[in-house]
C-alpha cells in the first residue's frame, strides 16, 4: 500500500498576479461557496423537494504571519481597488501535494486585515470575496 503525503509548503495562493506566501501555523486559508448548493423544503405531509442555487460566488480566508511582505501586496490590491476599482483580478489556490484546486476569474479583498500587537507575532486574517469559484477537491499524491 502507498503511504500518501502532504505538505503546506506546496500550497499556492496567487490573487491578481500576486504569489501570497508568508502563511500563518495552522489554518493558513479557508475557502468555501457562499451557499449550499441545495435547499429542502419539507412539507406537512412529508414530501421533499429542493431547490438548486446556482450562486457559486465564494469567500476565502487568508491568514498571515504578521510579519509577510504579502500583506503589504494585499494592502496594495485593496488600496487600488478602493481608488480606482482597479484591485480585482483572478484567484488560483492550489495543493501542489495533491489535486485540490480553487478558481475564480475575480476575486477582491472584502475589507482590510484587523492590526492588533502584541508581545509576539501576529496573525492577519484577510477576508477575499470571489464572482463564480470552480472549485475541485481531490486527494494527496503518493510517496
Amino acid at each position: 500500500m502507498s503511504v500518501l503525503q502532504y505538505d503546506p509548503k506546496l500550497f499556492t495562493i496567487i490573487l491578481a498576479g500576486k504569489i501570497i506566501g508568508g502563511y500563518a501555523d495552522d489554518d493558513f486559508i479557508e475557502i468555501e461557496r457562499d451557499e449550499d448548493m441545495w435547499t429542502k423544503k419539507v412539507g406537512v405531509d412529508g414530501e421533499v423537494t429542493r431547490a438548486k442555487s446556482n450562486n457559486k460566488a465564494g469567500k476565502v480566508t487568508i491568514r498571515l504571519m504578521q510579519s509577510s511582505s504579502s500583506n503589504d501586496d494585499l494592502t496594495a490590491l485593496m488600496l487600488a481597488d478602493e481608488v480606482t476599482n482597479a484591485g480585482a483580478g483572478p484567484l488560483l489556490c492550489k495543493d501542489g501535494s495533491g489535486r485540490t484546486a480553487f478558481f475564480s476569474d475575480t476575486a477582491w479583498i472584502k475589507k482590510a486585515a484587523k492590526a492588533t500587537f502584541k508581545k509576539g507575532v501576529n496573525t492577519y486574517e484577510w477576508q477575499i470575496d470571489t464572482g463564480v469559484l470552480d472549485v475541485y477537491v481531490g486527494g494527496n499524491s503518493a510517496v
